[in-house]
């Protein structure tokens, strides 16, 4: 039954993940900028990690239980860090901003696929316990989400609106949820277990009120062919 809960949870964060691609990706498309595209991908890699973990928790099979966790931890650093570095250059738009973007993203695109290769093909060295890669996974996750989240306000107090305030309070709440994931790790508090997909949801169901409000109710902003940074 636990499991039940627990599977439900990563199916319905996928869910609202996915429903959130489609309004992260305006921005791109809006503007042609290739800057914008980490956004939707953020989101693509969320809702993929949040499978992965339905997929552990689903299976009776150790050693694919061991891989889906680790696709998973992998998967949810990488959504963070496209986030990130589409918030550090959504303000950048000079030529040597947009080349040092495309070597950021091909960059990123290859330690994935190398990451990837690791859990499937082991290296001949051993590699840490999975506990212990969680735990620094999830100090990195909050590190990525802090950054994104003072970025969304410093765009809301730029151009303060009553809707973008929501999207600094979204990335707060997956902040919480890392840092509950953490303790539950460290101390294995099933509180801080049972809150952390709490405030996740929490988190993915504010940007879904917040993106259906801004995009889809933006015919203005269609009509110009442009998106405003506090729509980012």
């Amino acid at each position: 039954m636990d499991n039940l809960v627990l599977i439900l949870a990563e199916v319905v964060s996928a869910i609202i993940c996915f429903i959130l691609v489609r309004f992260m990706i305006k921005p791109y498309q809006y503007t042609g900028e290739s800057r914008y595209f980490g956004l939707p991908l953020g989101f693509v890699f969320l809702g993929i990690s949040y499978l992965f973990m339905g997929f552990a928790l689903f299976s009776d099979t150790l050693i694919f239980i061991e891989d889906m966790k680790w696709l998973q931890l992998l998967t949810q650093a990488f959504a963070f860090a496209f986030l990130a570095v589409t918030y550090y250059f959504s303000k950048q738009s000079s030529e040597r901003k947009r080349l040092l973007w495309q070597i950021t993203f091909a960059g990123m695109i290859v330690a994935l696929v190398v990451s990837y290769l690791i859990v499937f093909v082991p290296p001949t060295f051993v590699l840490p316990s999975y506990k212990t890669v969680d735990e620094y996974f999830r100090i990195f996750n909050i590190i990525l989400a802090l950054y994104i989240s003072l970025q969304a306000l410093r765009s809301h107090a730029m151009k303060p609106g009553h809707k973008t305030i929501w999207f600094p309070l979204g990335y707060v709440l997956l902040v919480f949820s890392q840092y509950s994931l953490l303790v539950w790790s460290l101390d294995s508090s099933f509180s801080a277990f049972v809150g952390a997909h709490v405030l996740r949801l929490m988190g993915l169901f504010v940007f879904l009120f917040v993106s259906f409000h801004t995009f889809a109710s933006s015919t203005d902003v269609t009509t110009k062919g442009k998106v405003s940074d506090e729509e980012v």
